[in-house]
């Protein structure tokens, strides 16, 4: 079901433009040598487009898989490209499927042949380039990022696999229901539809039958594909949301991507830290009692494990998302550590000096200092921070929450210990 020409293929119109790179590698008239590389999820045609452009371009295709592949192959490739093309003047395709699986040193065995124009490198990879790919390489690439299919773009593939000569021919019909089931649970990946798909259709012909019903597409894909890589983009962004859900306190999002994480196996300790760091960072003082269920949930997790750890996640996440948010105590330490860093501090206050070794008396340490339980509040006035820093006010508690409450008490605070008027 791979298409045969750039205007076949489904989905990912915005490479494919007039005058696109695609376009131009493909075009038999042309001497570019433009190499590329092409991320995006499985099944979403870098594949395909290699091979469209083998059919088109005129020019020799060679093919080959990072998983298999090595350095000694690359280079063979290399030199027979660049023979070719001295001596017949016949450039050379190299598709390269995975790249992000060669090491350093065997990505920098393309760059002779890139950078001579020996070949044109089609390279295709499911991973960030900007990690998996050498900066070398992405430099003289063009990078092209190929987009999940969308639903309608996968109900066109099934439709196609469906009525095609050298798909099933119309041999077989599909029921509506059936169809937005096998669509829902491919998610965006053409290749996961036309398998499921294939394997529906033999599931209804061994029963004689020429209509793909709902129960034929749930016995060929018992779920939907779930895209995430614990290494890879998938796992930084799913985080990402998942934390940025619960920060702006929508807790039916916080529960999808939690589950989402779930799902694919992501390590149940790292979801509890940063709910951990969420409590603390998001939240702060104005729900205290977010930090003390965070922490809860991730000794629940440590000793009860998976599955059962899903539930104290859970109900830390819904926690975490419908508390009031603050992140004062953050700004607070951070601004704090700015100044620190920027030499704003200056000696401790010599009545805040530890007196209690011998000759501390001697020195003046503590020689001054008010004991704060000694006084009808428990507060005196009294000075705290170095001399360069009085008056610094690092905490600002916001309206929400507790912290509204600790905000009027702080402003007591301060006006006592720094003798202010309320």
């Amino acid at each position: 079901m791979r298409p045969h020409s750039l205007d076949d293929v489904i989905g990912q119109s915005h490479l494919l433009g007039q005058g696109s790179p695609l376009r131009t590698i493909a075009n038999p008239e042309s001497t570019s040598t433009v190499s590329v590389v092409l991320w995006g999820p499985p099944g979403t045609g870098k594949t395909s487009l290699a091979h469209v452009i083998a059919r088109t371009a005129g020019r020799t295709f060679v093919e080959l898989s990072a998983v298999t592949a090595g350095v000694k192959d690359v280079r063979a490739v290399m030199d027979k490209a660049r023979g070719e093309k001295d001596l017949y003047g016949t450039g050379t395709i190299l598709f390269l499927d995975e790249i992000h699986r060669f090491t350093k040193a065997q990505q920098d065995a393309l760059l002779p042949g890139v950078e001579n124009g020996w070949v044109t490198l089609i390279a295709a990879t499911t991973e960030n380039p900007s990690f998996s790919v050498i900066s070398p390489l992405l430099s003289r690439s063009i990078l092209l990022r190929l987009d999940l299919l969308t639903n309608e773009h996968l109900t066109e593939v099934v439709e196609r696999a469906l009525t095609a000569s050298y798909g099933l021919a119309g041999h077989f019909t599909l029921a509506e229901s059936a169809r937005a089931a096998l669509v829902a649970m491919s998610s965006g990946d053409a290749r996961r539809a036309l398998t499921a798909l294939d394997a529906a259709a033999a599931i209804a012909s061994a029963q004689n039958r020429q209509e793909i019903t709902d129960a034929d597409v749930e016995a060929a894909v018992d779920r939907a594909l779930l895209r995430y890589d614990r290494q890879g983009d998938e796992h930084y962004d799913v985080i990402s949301a998942f934390i940025k859900s619960i920060r702006g306190s929508d807790p039916d999002a916080a529960i999808h991507y939690l589950a989402r994480m779930i799902e694919a196996g992501e390590d149940p300790r790292f979801i509890a830290r940063r709910l951990v760091i969420s409590a603390s960072e998001d939240i702060g003082l104005a729900s205290p009692q977010a930090l003390t269920l965070a922490v809860s949930a991730a000794e629940a997790v440590a000793q009860i494990g998976m599955p059962e750890g899903r539930i104290p996640l859970a109900e830390a996440t819904i926690f975490l998302a419908l508390a009031p948010k603050s992140n004062a105590a953050y700004n607070a330490i951070n601004s704090a550590i700015a100044d620190v860093r920027a030499g704003k501090s200056g000696p401790v206050p010599i009545h805040l000096r530890d007196g209690g070794y011998p000759g501390a008396a001697r020195l003046g340490h503590g020689k001054g200092y008010q004991y704060a339980h000694n006084s009808e509040h428990g507060v005196v006035r009294q000075q705290y921070p170095p001399d360069a820093l009085v008056g610094k006010d690092y905490y600002l508690p916001t309206e929400r929450g507790q912290e509204a409450e600790l905000r009027t008490r702080l402003e007591n605070l301060r006006a006592i210990i720094r003798n202010m008027d309320l």
